[in-house]
């Protein structure tokens, strides 16, 4: 197949999934399609998520599209009425980020039966967390000496973790399919990341 027919497919097969999701299709797609431009699409990840808030349902929508020099993630919220508006909305987000601005790819498996593990066996959950400096977390705690009886002030100790964005996808939750494209993703991003090419 030549590269033009595999874009075409990839880009398609996207468009599918955004589809398959069925939360605001179209919003969704045209915001995606309008990020990544013209650029040839690697690898993509749709996970939609329904969570529950007070006495409210919301649905929510993160697109991840790995190209040949950016990563591009968009979120999609649907919101109630409120002050700002009479009628429920949505709002979308795009980021693009250049790849050699991405400092961590962490992917954090969940098996059951650790002890008969056996190579190839899906994991029951997947948390992908990437970050590129946008966003970190520093989290702090008083220091403190080995000597139990000390009563000095040792000052803070902590650290300071890149977390830009962290997605989590569950057998359970989304499917196996789902945790599979997840994996697939964050393969194709770490070796996007690791290639000294791009």
């Amino acid at each position: 197949m030549d590269v033009m027919a595999k874009t075409s497919t990839t880009t398609q097969g996207l468009r599918t999934a955004i589809e398959r999701s069925g939360y605001y299709p179209a919003l969704v797609a045209e915001a995606v399609e309008a990020a990544v431009g013209g650029e040839p699409i690697r690898s993509y990840l749709v996970h939609q998520e329904t969570t529950f808030d007070a006495n409210e349902v919301r649905r929510h929508v993160t697109v991840l599209v790995l190209t040949g020099t950016r990563f591009i993630v968009s979120h999609t919220d649907e919101q109630a009425a409120d002050d700002t508006s009479p009628t429920p909305y949505a709002t979308t987000s795009t980021e693009s980020v250049k790849l050699d601005r991405i400092s961590s790819v962490v992917v954090s498996r969940v098996v059951a039966n650790p002890e008969s593990y056996t190579p190839g066996t899906l994991p029951r959950e997947v948390v992908l967390t990437i970050g590129w400096g946008a966003v970190s977390r520093i989290d702090l705690e008083p220091a403190a000496c080995g000597d139990p009886n000390c009563e000095a002030d040792h000052g803070y100790t902590g650290s300071s973790t890149a977390d830009d964005l962290s997605l989590r996808v569950s057998e359970a939750g989304d499917g196996p399919e789902t945790v599979r494209e997840a994996l697939a993703f964050a393969q194709s991003l770490s070796e996007a990341t690791a290639d000294p090419t791009r």
